[in-house]
């Protein structure tokens, strides 16, 4: 069985924890909609549309769960565990805890949103501190999953898990894998860990074997279903199943998956899908101008988890290197800290602002434009999707900046503030953060313990990096690849590890367009902060074969701020992506990262 590695207890500073703390504070401790969530299952509220607001309860205390691990924080603890409470009063005396009643389960979404009572419950039993409390929830997972499991399968009489929705040829359905595996780990029960491989069996769809599909060397786009969060969710499962049976050709097709969706459809800010939340060949298609929603904040994250769970099985730097450039870029530039109103298509009407934002444009448009999974309440009231799933990403990039290993300290993400954690001999190891990353390219870690002690500390060298310098107790180290260097040593109390970037900017072309990066983030221009349109095409003034730029002081709260020099005077302004387009109620608020250019070294 892979272990699972152990973030370190942490508190940080800065956008990695503002961003936590907000959503923590403005949804997670929120008594009426996690009242609101459980409803649905007492009403069964999912009957009348085939709806899928059985989603909304695991998947946000998912969320919270991984938030409270972060934080700490008893207050949402006891939110938490009251919302559990009303869940579990929730449960019928067939086991069953379903938006849908027993005349239409099995139905629409009615699986999905089993899949997320699992996962919710299993989250909070991580974290549950009353025995008491443990055993009412494992008793209760027990019941939801055997329900399942008498249901759906092979057998006579059973319903093909594949047949259990209307929607994508049942991957929906399927991706309940993961959380049955979870269950499996936890309780042992061998009933549980068939049933994975039940559905592992039918290929995760109806429309094809996606499991053969992949090591056929298709692409995701040309899956004959394309529901980008779905399938990945379904290879979610697939890395869990080799987590406890070993076998690794479903951790190599998880990763040969993965590859292909990065190497086809993640676009430069880390999110996939052109169209809609469907593959589509967004690696291609991200220049174009589109009129349609595109890249969900649900691709982004579900992208974000599976990287950090292949990461976990293989410790592969490229995993941390795209979590890094989707928290930076596509999730926090979801983040709806204004409290925007946002424009539902269901309802053809500005609805009040949701934590989330559920799209984001990458060619001359603007924020705001729909709400993923909107669903209304029978009380009136509505939520959706992304707002739920965010939460998970939010709390994910703090959790996993610092990890253990054994006796190896991986320090992925570079962020000021404090992490601690036990040496291999068991006294306590402080580590204090001092960054101005991302921005900048300086990073210094000192360690605290009281006697010296011999341990690893793996430090990540970003892919964007192409050198950089690593100073620890007078040795100095040039290094011109990107991964995990390691430093083995006696740690003696005060020592320090300083890590210096060779940060500048950076471009790629395409299709007659180019994209600037600064480091790890990603840059775009702004209506609201140039004062004018954004398409125009554009010479830039260059030395040495490179644009020239200069940096300029930060507003707001902005990450990186500069102007690149064009041949026409004409200078234009780049921020973070994540900063642009945020007041998307403005007359003027487009954004665009692709920009109408001249080719760049040619002159």
């Amino acid at each position: 069985m892979v272990k699972k590695q152990e973030p370190l207890a942490a508190k940080y500073e800065g956008p990695a924890d503002h961003y936590a703390v907000f959503i923590q504070e403005k949804q997670l401790k929120d008594i009426s909609l996690w009242k609101e969530f459980v409803r649905v299952f007492k009403e069964h509220t999912d009957i009348a549309d085939k709806g899928w607001r059985g989603e909304y309860w695991g998947k946000m205390m998912r969320g919270a769960c991984l938030t409270f691990t972060y934080t700490r924080d008893e207050s949402l603890y006891a939110v938490l565990r009251g919302a559990v409470e009303d869940l579990l009063s929730a449960q019928d005396e067939l086991g069953r805890i379903s938006a849908y009643d027993v005349a239409h389960e099995f139905t629409g979404w009615d699986m999905w949103d089993r899949k997320y009572v699992l996962t919710g419950l299993l989250h909070f039993y991580d974290i549950c501190r009353d025995t008491g409390l443990r055993g009412r929830i494992l008793q209760a997972l027990t019941r939801h999953a055997d329900y399942i499991v008498r249901k759906v399968g092979g057998g006579q009489g059973q319903i093909p898990v594949t047949q259990t929705s209307e929607w994508w040829g049942g991957v929906n359905s399927c991706s309940i894998l993961e959380p049955f595996v979870q269950l499996y780990k936890l309780t042992g029960k061998g009933r549980y860990l068939a049933f994975a491989e039940y559905i592992i069996s039918t290929g995760g769809c109806s429309e094809g074997d996606l499991i053969t599909l992949v090591r056929q060397g298709k692409y995701p786009y040309q899956f004959p279903v394309t529901k980008a969060y779905e399938v990945m969710s379904f290879f979610e499962g697939l890395v869990a199943y080799y987590e406890v049976t070993g076998e690794r050709e479903y951790l190599e097709t998880a990763v040969r998956f993965a590859e292909s969706v990065y190497e086809s459809d993640i676009t430069v800010i880390g999110c996939a899908g052109c169209t809609h939340e469907l593959f589509d060949h967004a690696a291609e298609k991200q220049t174009e101008y589109s009129e349609t929603i595109m890249q969900e904040t649900c691709v982004t994250v579900t992208w974000m988890r599976l990287c950090l769970r292949l990461w976990n099985a293989t410790h592969d730097h490229r995993y941390i290197d795209r979590i890094e450039r989707s928290a930076l870029n596509a999730l926090y530039g979801s983040i709806n800290e204004g409290g925007f109103k946002m424009y539902s298509f269901e309802k053809n009407e500005y609805k009040d602002g949701l934590p989330f934002d559920s799209y984001s444009p990458l060619y001359n448009n603007r924020r705001g434009r729909g709400i993923g999974g909107f669903k209304e309440f029978s009380d009136g009231g509505f939520y959706g999707c992304c707002a739920c799933i965010g939460a998970a990403g939010t709390a994910l990039y703090p959790l996993y900046a610092a990890v253990q290993n054994g006796d190896v300290f991986y320090i992925n993400f570079f962020l000021n503030g404090k992490a601690e954690g036990s040496t291999p001999d068991g006294q306590r190891v402080l580590f204090r953060f001092r960054t101005n990353y991302p921005s900048g390219g300086k990073f210094r870690a000192e360690v605290y313990l009281k006697r010296p002690e011999r341990f690893r500390v793996r430090l990540r060298i970003p892919d964007w990096c192409d050198r950089a310098a690593i100073r620890c107790a007078g040795e100095q180290f040039l290094l011109s690849e990107s991964g995990y260097h390691t430093v083995d040593r006696v740690w003696s109390g005060g020592d320090a590890i300083e890590l210096d970037f060779a940060e500048k900017l950076s471009y790629q072309e395409k299709n007659g367009r180019v994209a600037f990066t600064y480091g790890p983030l990603v840059l775009a221009r702004d209506e609201q902060k140039e004062g004018g349109p954004l398409t125009e095409e554009k010479s830039f003034y260059e030395e040495g074969g490179a644009p020239a730029y200069k940096i300029l002081p930060k507003e707001g709260k902005e990450l990186i701020r500069l102007e690149i020099k064009t041949e026409d005077e004409k200078n234009i302004l780049l921020t973070d992506y994540a900063s642009c387009g945020k007041n998307w109620l403005d007359q003027h608020c487009r954004i665009t990262v692709w920009m109408n250019a001249a080719p760049i070294g040619q002159a």
